[in-house]
């Protein structure tokens, strides 16, 4: 009887034991089954935060300025237990597009963190092909307001941010002080002086500019189509790229682009080419972003150092127009290391990262406090330009629509034509009105 009474206990205390762990199972399985999560996220974090060594691989296009290896090893060195490997990509940004677009269609983990053309975010968040940030931008308190408005926005998307604002740009003059009294207030005045003072000082050009058939003709065009009141897509989303106005805009380009005190093969050129003739002395005047001020001021590298200046660009009738620029910092959706990921896009796009991309790369900040940041401002006289600050917070968009892509390649083919002598400036118009009306209401 004793042995028996033993026994039953005992099998009472099994049972007990099996109903216990399996309602434990129950539960995780409920968890599982209902997207609960948070213990994984617990152990990411986990993860993020041990002394375990990650890789995580960085893309963005050329740097001429050699700021992007200071800023990984200021980032390295505050970060001992995250290496970062840099990956060149193409200099011609549509080449970019296209490379990240092939990766990340096939899901590709292989790049963490990649620069974005400030057109891209939307495109790539409806692709989902990139990682949401706005639980990384609460978790971590960072202040979107500290930033200029519009780099806010280029980077959000149906309500999310998708992209951080890295460094923004307005097309801005650059002209030799030593050869040019005064700079030229308006295109005709430009096409006066670029023909006067070529061959000064040795220069073989009068003026540079962005021609080739890339997205940099169309950042060229939109200044030169806002200067003399055109548009391309108002602001009720109608096309009205066929006006007095674009047309007007065409025909000013047409004129420089065919012109003596330009390159023969300015249809080639795109910014680095731009550049590299610029700073070898070659040019009296030339159209580029405010990353130019550091190379031409390098006295390794720069002809020209100390005889530099930049101002706005020339107006048209309706004044003077910049194409707002500048680059944003995302996360692949794919990313292995999304924690990593996000601590280097902190870094980049916070004060620290973005004091070193202005001083050594001469790339404009988004965040408004570093304009009162001496050393910045000592950096480019750009900076310590009130007005350029005023032009950061008022510059004018490239067309606003979610297929940015195929509206651009339009423009660029027609405008192409257009600079190559192949259609007048009223045929290119007409052409991108019926092109681009067809392309929305697809």
């Amino acid at each position: 009887m004793k042995i028996w009474k033993k026994s039953l206990g005992s099998l009472w205390i099994i049972g007990l034991v099996i109903l216990l762990v399996a309602c434990n199972n129950a539960d995780t399985g409920s968890k599982e089954e209902s997207g609960d999560t948070s213990n994984n996220d617990t152990s990411t974090e986990a993860d993020a935060a041990s002394d375990e060594e990650v890789t995580i691989v960085y893309a963005r296009g050329v740097d001429t300025t050699g700021a992007n290896e200071k800023l990984v090893a200021a980032f390295e060195k505050s970060h001992p237990n995250i290496n970062v490997e840099y990956r060149e990509m193409p200099a011609d940004t549509g080449q970019q597009h296209d490379q990240y677009v092939t990766a990340f269609s096939a899901q590709s983990a292989e790049i963490d963190v990649f620069d974005a053309d400030v057109i891209w975010p939307a495109e790539f968040a409806q692709a989902d092909y990139a990682l949401e940030l706005d639980r990384f931008i609460e978790k971590d308190g960072i202040d979107m307001n500290a930033y200029f408005e519009g780099t806010v926005a280029s980077g959000k998307f149906n309500g999310k941010q998708w992209a951080m604002p890295k460094f923004t740009d307005a097309g801005v003059l650059y002209y030799r002080s030593d050869i040019v009294e005064e700079p030229p207030a308006t295109w005709d005045e430009l096409i006066e002086q670029a023909n006067a003072l070529q061959g000064e000082a040795g220069t073989e050009f009068g003026y540079l500019m962005q021609a080739a058939q890339y997205e940099g003709l169309i950042t060229n065009a939109i200044e030169f189509i806002a200067s003399y009141g055109g548009q391309v897509i108002d602001e009720e989303n109608n096309v009205v790229a066929n006006s007095p106005e674009t047309v007007k805009a065409i025909k000013k380009m047409q004129e420089i682009v065919g012109s003596d005190f330009v390159p023969d093969n300015i249809l080639n050129f795109m910014e680095i080419e731009t550049e590299t003739a610029f700073i070898e002395g070659k040019s009296v005047f030339a159209r580029n972003w405010p990353y130019m001020q550091a190379s031409a001021a390098d006295e390794s590298r720069s002809k020209v150092a100390g005889n530099v200046e930049i101002t706005t660009l020339p107006a048209g009738d309706a004044g003077s127009a910049s194409t707002l620029g500048g680059w944003m910092t995302m996360i692949n959706r794919y990313s292995e290391h999304p924690e990593a990921a996000w601590e280097f896009v902190k870094f980049m796009t916070g004060a620290e990262g973005q004091k070193i991309t202005a001083i050594e790369g001469g790339s404009a900040p988004t965040l408004k406090a570093l304009y009162e940041d001496a050393e910045v401002k000592e950096a480019s006289p750009l900076f310590a330009n009130p007005e350029f600050v005023k032009v950061l917070e008022s510059a004018v968009p490239r067309p606003i629509t979610p297929i940015y892509p195929e509206i651009s390649d339009i423009m660029q083919i027609e405008l192409s034509k257009a600079l190559a002598g192949e259609q007048t400036a009223e045929e290119a118009a007409s052409n991108m009105q019926t092109k681009i009306e067809e392309a929305v209401s697809e």
